[in-house]
């Protein structure tokens, strides 16, 4: 015998009323995206759940990429046998072989197909004394706190056999909550506010500044990199390239030290704001934690985002520097994230930037730079990638 079939569970997706079917076929495109590598690998959706069809494939990849995909809240690997005794209790015999460190057992039997004859609490019994007899003495049933639950889910077309549940990524399924255009630097905090704003179900854009010859093309590739380790997690990602670096010297002759980091800030949410609204974005994301640097106090924060009316999320603005590196290292950016290459907000940073600038005085030195030619040439002057997985679209190598 071998594990042929994965059931999939739903988490809030079945919290969605009228709406649930929607989100059930987003996930299971999502779940298709990610099985693409392994073509013999089939997933329907039937009542209640999405069952992955392994055709012969081993089970172990194909379980490693459902633990990604948002909107999963468990899945278990299942052996499907036909809807007879027999076979269900040889197949209940071979779930526990699983399970060798296992001292306790149960059966739990569950008739959907009300038309097989013998009902769950005959089935617990029948399955049951079978498998004792067949370990003597080995194993003992325990009903309030087994080490190992074997389910026997009877469905019309078959019977799924299951001995264990693995979390699911669990949160809504990549692109049910629309789409956000996020400010990715390349350091640590960006792709992290990335994957929470994904696991709530926002498809995510990349957009980046950058600014050579300051910055180099290892930095960019730092972005790519970060954004197909993100892939994992939710489909398809653009990657918005900004050129930046006419308007850092611009501002850097132009404006007084103390509100340099301001202003930058300023152009590049003006920026995001007309970029988003051209494509239908309806809001903006970024990596920003409360009190981290001069530019993430509450004031500096509040004069940046004077320069939109969109909703600006910060996911991890209540989030200490520990517990966000912890979390880079669980979803495997944080190796990437911490290369030392200098992105544009590394460079021509000044010592002295105000804490609590003032929107006023910024708008006073804002009249000393071309904001709007600036803004013009850059979003001119814009390159983009799609990034999937491990491959990227062609525009890739025309980039470098």
């Amino acid at each position: 015998m071998k594990m042929d079939h994965i059931l999939v569970r739903y988490g809030e997706l079945a919290l969605k009323g009228k709406n649930r079917g929607h989100f059930e076929k987003l996930l299971l495109a999502n779940i298709r995206h990610v099985l693409k590598p392994f073509p013999k690998v089939q997933a329907k959706r039937t009542f209640g759940r999405i069952v992955v069809e392994l055709n012969g494939t081993d089970h172990e990849p194909v379980a490693a990429a459902l633990a990604n995909v948002f909107g999963i809240q468990s899945y278990s690997l299942a052996l499907r046998v036909e809807n007879e005794l027999e076979a269900m209790q040889k197949g209940a015999l071979f779930m526990l072989t699983e399970h060798p460190d296992a001292k306790t057992f149960k059966v739990s039997a569950r008739r959907a197909y009300k038309l097989f004859p013998i009902d769950s609490q005959s089935l617990n019994h029948k399955i049951g004394s079978y498998v004792l007899k067949a370990f003597t003495g080995e194993l003992a049933v325990d009903v309030h706190h087994p080490d190992v639950n074997v389910v026997v889910d009877v469905r019309e077309s078959g019977t799924y056999i299951t001995a264990g549940v693995y979390a699911g990524a669990k949160g809504l399924p990549v692109g049910s909550s629309g789409k956000v255009l996020h400010l990715l630097s390349g350091g640590i905090d960006s792709p992290v506010a990335a994957h929470m704003l994904m696991g709530r179900g926002a498809e995510v854009e990349m957009l980046h500044f950058h600014s050579p010859p300051y910055t180099n093309e290892r930095a960019k590739q730092k972005v790519i990199d970060l954004t197909r380790e993100l892939t994992k997690f939710g489909r398809t990602i653009t990657i918005h390239f900004v050129p930046f670096t006419d308007i850092q010297t611009h501002i850097h002759k132009e404006v007084p030290s103390s509100y340099e980091m301001t202003i930058m800030r300023r152009m590049m949410l003006r920026i995001a704001d007309r970029i988003a609204r051209e494509r239908g974005i309806l809001a903006i994301s970024n990596g920003e934690s409360l009190g981290q640097v001069a530019s993430q106090t509450l004031a500096s924060m509040n004069t940046i985002n004077e320069m939109t009316n969109l909703p600006v999320l910060r996911p991890l603005l209540a989030m200490d520097k520990e517990t966000t590196i912890a979390y880079a290292k669980r979803i495997g950016t944080y190796e990437t994230s911490i290369l030392p290459y200098e992105d544009c907000c590394t460079i021509f940073l000044p010592t002295d930037s105000k804490t609590k600038p003032k929107r006023d005085r910024s708008a006073q030195f804002e009249q000393y730079v071309q904001v709007e030619e600036k803004c013009r040439e850059a979003i001119a002057g814009i390159e983009s990638l799609e990034v999937t997985g491990a491959q990227s679209s062609p525009t890739l190598d025309q980039l470098f």
